[in-house]
């Protein structure tokens, strides 16, 4: 038997405080932060932040001790229970919002997304003493229980700053782009068919090679080379911005910061094009959707490199490698729709 069907006033007070924790999260996942006039201190926000976590974490462990063995919690001890984790997440919460958009929408957003998970798994520990038998630990309570220590530890490893946090947004963005570069390259050197190793077995040579659907032509590989080309130039844009940012990223003021934030939201429209364009480039080849999302790239990645040219991390030297990519931006670009044109 549960604890909700075993002791009602023992799980009203349960159920209230995970329906005052969901509404929590909603408004954390959807609100705005205080703007406050005075001045903002970053490292008391930090250090109070840390230790509301860390509180949210112990109070997370006390309950679910309290309802892992006989004797159940009394009803006037399981209400201080309640009242005391749901009094840990508000503190959270109001934290939270302690911490301007002024610091970064980038950083700020990281901040959002960790605390969420937190509120988010507190909520699941709930539903699940809710639901768990009377006065036993069992492998869904432990494995929710790690969940919310989880996702407080996790607060010890977020950038402390908006430059730390598109450093962040860089790594993740390069990992995707870098990946399918590599899944291409991985095709284009393997055999003719990129789909050779998902067709039936039992299909003779014959019928397999003869769908001539499946397979790159002559023209499909050179109509790739350029489209490689633009992507390797996606993915040597975000490392040399990401060196960039390491020598000359800066915090020191609005302009800085918002700088910083534009750079963030460029780079997580790059990964979603260069993948859009490795797409279309499987077999079989539709030449207009190439066309279009080669321009789609071109015309992204020459905003990219006008927003870094024009930010506070592009110094002389960063100059250079910004306009050699210009040129292999539109180098490539121009060598595809002639490809492209030539086959039509």
């Amino acid at each position: 038997m549960s604890v909700e069907n075993c002791d009602g006033s023992l799980s009203v007070s349960l159920r209230n405080i995970l329906n005052s924790i969901q509404c929590i999260r909603d408004r954390v996942r959807d609100g705005e932060s205080n703007e406050s006039d005075g001045a903002f201190n970053l490292s008391n926000f930090w250090d109070t932040l840390n230790q509301v976590v860390k509180a949210v974490s112990q109070e997370a462990t006390k309950l679910t001790l309290a309802f892992s063995r006989p004797p159940l919690p009394s009803l006037q001890d399981g209400e201080k229970l309640s009242e005391s984790m749901l009094k840990s997440i508000l503190t959270l919460s109001t934290v939270y919002y302690w911490l301007p958009k002024s610091q970064g929408v980038t950083l700020r957003r990281q901040v959002r997304d960790a605390t969420v998970e937190v509120l988010e798994g507190v909520a699941q520990l709930l539903e699940v003493i809710l639901g768990s038998p009377l006065g036993s630990l069992t492998q869904e309570q432990l494995t929710s229980t790690g969940g919310v220590w989880s996702a407080c530890d996790q607060f010890a490893q977020l950038p402390k700053e908006n430059k730390g946090a598109l450093l962040v947004v860089l790594s993740s963005q390069t990992g995707v782009v870098k990946d399918a570069i590599e899944e291409m390259e991985q095709a284009l050197s393997e055999a003719q068919d990129p789909f050779n190793d998902v067709l039936d077995d039992d299909q003779d040579e014959d019928n397999r090679r003869g769908n001539q659907d499946t397979y790159w032509s002559e023209r499909d590989r050179q109509v790739i080379s350029p489209c490689r080309g633009l992507m390797k130039a996606a993915a040597a844009c975000m490392r040399k911005l990401t060196a960039a940012v390491k020598a000359n990223g800066d915090v020191a003021g609005p302009q800085n910061v918002a700088q910083l934030d534009d750079l963030a939201d460029i780079s997580r429209e790059l990964s979603p094009s260069v993948d859009d364009l490795a797409l279309c480039l499987y077999p079989p080849m539709d030449y207009s959707g190439v066309e279009n999302n080669v321009s789609k790239l071109a015309a992204l990645l020459k905003r990219f490199l006008e927003i870094i040219r024009s930010s506070h991390v592009c110094g002389e030297s960063e100059l250079t490698w910004v306009q050699f990519l210009e040129g292999a931006v539109d180098h490539n670009l121009q060598k595809a729709k002639v490809l492209i044109e030539m086959d039509s």
